[in-house]
């Protein structure tokens, strides 16, 4: 069997094994998502897809900051354009090809393997700005409590990812612009290729250029089984998300039923009297079952990027809230749940026919990884979800987790407990002896 027939083999057997681990891995990611309640958000499509084409694809959030938004652009161009490299890479390592599309796109192909290098030069000059604001610069929202240890890791492995990505790229095409004349025109391998390789025997050249090949493919791979585990999952949930994203304005909540039932019936608005239920509702989020699917995806959507954070005046005012790590705790604790399932864990016997979220009961809840304090401090200002680049609304569950503080477990803060009491018994925040409405009792 000759060498190309046995690369092949070996490369078909990885990328098959990559396939079935990524199928396994963002099988368990989809399974904690639809842990959450109700249906995906089918109102308004072309609103949504609008929404979706100018968040996601076109970066418009991102250039707010417009230093860092043009070095993430780079990289987001260079992302995207490589896309036609790669699956030209994973055909010729399948079939034993070189540069398959060459033939079939044409003039076309020499522009897009040119923009390429183009590109990623530009990318890895972001890359380089980027580990260098995290690690020498250390700029304060890359090093607050919530990045320490493991989400600070994540975010340096993924730049470094990404030069080995281009280094292995360049090591490719430039040992083939000095192993063959018949190469497309590419605008930096042609210049450094021959200082770099020049020298080289044929032997070495055909070396440097399938270990660039092998390095660029196995990166790759390894960044797609990587990515369940990271912050950057964002680059696949940011499109969806952004399409599922509320179009409704940031400051209006959602009503309770329950409790705006309760009010229609004592202003006798409703047609008909509905009977009371037995049981006693739970208001607001005790765990992530309450959680709507479309905030548990905006939790594996978010970028750890901190400007919620940055933005936040609760935050900035030394209080303990960072909008940055409510979404990761939601994150944090829908992985912990979902492994658990699909391991078998904590569920209740003898309740196959009950929801999932009846079922599971590991003793712990949201409230185990988000403390009241944080809860308490957020003003509602909405800094947080005008700032988020991927239209993540950080406010929403804190507010809910809130509501179930308050309203469920009757617990929050003792200097608000005097204004819950003079609402409840003079319709008024303020404690006043008269009732609010007396005024137009003699109207």
């Amino acid at each position: 069997m000759n060498q190309p027939m046995i690369s092949q083999i070996i490369f078909a057997f990885i990328t098959a094994a990559t396939i079935y681990v990524a199928y396994k891995l963002y099988s368990k990611v989809l399974l904690g998502i639809g842990l959450g309640k109700g249906d995906w958000p089918q109102d308004h499509p072309a609103k949504r897809r609008k929404q979706m084409l100018l968040i996601a694809f076109g970066q418009k959030k991102m250039f707010k900051r417009w230093i860092p938004g043009v070095l993430h652009f780079f990289i987001y161009t260079a992302f995207l354009l490589t896309q036609v490299e790669l699956l030209e890479m994973v055909i010729d390592g399948l079939l034993g090809t070189h540069r398959i599309l060459r033939h079939l796109l044409g003039p076309l192909y020499v522009f897009v393997v040119g923009s390429i290098e183009v590109l990623s030069v530009l990318a890895l000059i972001g890359t380089t700005v980027f580990l260098i604001r995290r690690n020498i610069l250390k700029l304060k929202r890359f090093h607050n409590p919530e990045m320490k240890g493991w989400p600070f890791k994540d975010a340096n492995l993924i730049l470094l990812g990404e030069i080995l990505l281009i280094a292995g790229l360049f090591m490719m095409n430039g040992a083939e612009t000095v192993l063959s004349e018949d190469h497309p025109f590419f605008p930096f391998s042609s210049v450094f290729g021959p200082m770099v390789f020049g020298s080289m025997t044929e032997g070495s050249l055909h070396f440097f250029q399938h270990a660039g090949w092998w390095l660029h493919m196995l990166v790759v791979y390894g960044f797609i089984l990587y990515l369940p585990f990271s912050k950057h999952l964002h680059i696949l949930f940011a499109f969806p998300n952004t399409y599922y994203a509320k179009l409704s304005p940031p400051s209006e909540m959602e009503n309770m039923p329950e409790v705006e039932q309760e009010v229609k019936s004592m202003l006798g608005l409703l047609d008909e009297e509905v009977p009371m239920s037995e049981d006693i509702p739970e208001f607001g989020v005790k765990d992530i079952f309450d959680l709507p699917k479309t905030t548990l995806l905006a939790a594996y959507t978010c970028t750890e990027c901190g400007r919620c954070t940055d933005n936040c005046p609760a935050n900035i005012t030394g209080k303990k809230l960072s909008p940055r790590k409510i979404m990761m705790d939601i994150r944090d604790r829908v992985d912990e749940v979902a492994t658990n399932i699909r391991a078998g864990k904590h569920l209740k016997d003898n309740m196959e026919d009950a929801p999932i979220s009846q079922r599971y009961d590991d003793g712990k809840t949201l409230h185990d990884y988000i403390s009241p304090e944080e809860i308490f401090a957020c003003t509602t200002c909405m800094a947080c979800i005008e700032a988020c680049p991927v239209l993540i609304r950080p406010m929403d569950p804190v507010l809910e987790l809130r509501r179930y503080h308050i309203l469920t477990l009757a617990a929050g803060p003792q200097d608000w407990l005097p204004m819950f009491t003079s609402l409840e018994n003079n319709g008024c925040v303020w404690q006043i002896p008269d009732s609010r409405l007396k005024w137009a009792e003699e109207l």
